[in-house]
């Protein structure tokens, strides 16, 4: 018997023992009498006893009627209890909640997935703040942030959850491929236009460089463009001023639409993995743990 099969019935079934009369029970739930003669005689059936001793003067329960009652007035009282204990904690649900994220991969990646869990909680009010700063969630009061990269060793006072790993790919524009052909090795790429992601203090990011399954390698190239901006390192490459190596979740659209062409696959390699992170103090609080569910759910998603 399906689990859903076994509810029909019960709550006329609880209504007619309350009421103890068939009539006055159809008047409650707004039936017929008929109809509530026909769903208790169908839930006799389907137990295969008799709940109820009729007879022209009254009605009572028989022994299994009684029995029966009480198992179902029992899973009825823990049904009400448990969507009274949901919608209390959706009331909790309110107040406010300091998020943080990593400037590009939260406007791109998180911000759709933030923007749907406001409009469901129409009473959370976010402080929301997109930076590539290392932050300190404690001496800064945030509730949750994703992080880039993991440290050493987390902070006792941290509560973490990985969401995955990125890939660094190698891509260029069709038009730049066009006019000066794809490189057909890592060392090529000394004799084409380079596009990297550098620090305001002049620092240049290496490229990484996998050879088969041996160690990533970082490599320093000669570039022809630095910038410290992931969007506009993209934005260059598919303008075709060059070849870049950036994160798949940075270019996946680019790739999808064919405005970037991965090139060098074999050399690609795995970046940086992503957490989402929270104080333990806070984990407790309602919107904090739903907040942290659902970034858990989306972004590991989106990691595969």
């Amino acid at each position: 018997m399906q689990n859903s099969e076994r509810l029909k019935g019960v709550d006329v079934f609880v209504a007619v023992a309350q009421a103890g009369s068939f009539i006055r029970a159809a008047e409650r739930l707004r039936l017929t009498g008929s109809a509530v003669g026909k769903a208790i005689a169908r839930l006799e059936a389907r137990l295969d006893a008799r709940l109820f001793e009729r007879s022209t003067r009254r009605l009572a329960l028989t022994d299994a009627g009684t029995r029966f009652l009480a198992a179902c007035t029992r899973v009825l009282g823990e049904l009400e209890e448990a969507e009274h204990a949901l919608h209390a904690e959706g009331e909790l649900l309110a107040g406010r909640l300091r998020v943080d994220l990593p400037a590009t991969y939260g406007r791109l990646v998180v911000l759709p997935v933030l923007t749907a869990f406001l409009q469901r909680y129409p009473r959370i009010k976010p402080v929301l703040s997109f930076t590539d700063r290392y932050v300190d969630l404690e001496d800064e009061g945030i509730d949750v942030t994703v992080r880039i990269g993991s440290p050493e060793a987390w902070s006792p006072a941290l509560g973490h959850c990985l969401l995955g790993q990125d890939r660094k790919v190698f891509c260029a524009a069709p038009s730049y491929l066009a006019a000066h052909g794809a490189p057909a090795s890592v060392e090529a790429l000394g004799e084409h236009a380079v596009i990297m992601y550098g620090k305001a203090d002049s620092r240049v990011s290496p490229l990484l460089i996998r050879r088969g399954n041996a160690l990533v390698e970082q490599r320093a190239f000669d570039a022809r463009i630095v910038t410290g901006d992931a969007e506009v390192q993209a934005g260059l490459t598919v303008a075709g001023l060059g070849i870049a190596q950036m994160s798949t979740w940075l270019i996946e659209r680019h790739l999808k639409d064919g405005s970037l062409v991965e090139v060098l696959p074999d050399y690609a390699t795995p970046g940086l993995t992503m957490h989402v992170v929270w104080p333990k103090a806070k984990q407790d609080v309602p919107r904090v743990r739903e907040l942290v569910d659902v970034l858990r759910a989306a972004l590991s998603e989106s990691m595969t």
